[in-house]
């Protein structure tokens, strides 16, 4: 029974782990994919790197068009989009800033 306890004790730390730490980071990154996947035009997002535009065009190789101002266009990759932007900082944004 002795041989057994450190072998329990590690798969009980383990399952802590996983239901804190893994499980909502993989249904927060399921969650980011299927905003990207829904994003077409007209919809203003903001990129990881703070930039706010209004999507204009979409390619099949996953860049975004993004129109920043008038007649001011960038490519973003799609990945690179953090969110929609309604005119509020997306949840979690602030601690990466920090």
């Amino acid at each position: 029974m002795q041989a057994m306890q450190p072998i329990l004790m590690m798969l009980v730390m383990f399952g802590i782990f996983y239901f804190i730490l893994i499980r909502p980071q993989v249904r927060k990154q399921k969650e980011h994919q299927a905003l990207l996947s829904k994003l077409g035009k007209g919809d203003e997002v903001i990129t990881r790197g703070g930039v706010i535009g209004k999507i204009t065009g979409i390619s099949d190789d996953g860049v975004l068009v993004l129109e920043l101002q008038e007649k001011v266009r960038v490519r973003v990759p799609r990945a690179y989009v953090e969110g929609k932007w309604e005119g509020k900082v997306p949840e979690g944004a602030e601690k990466r800033a920090a």
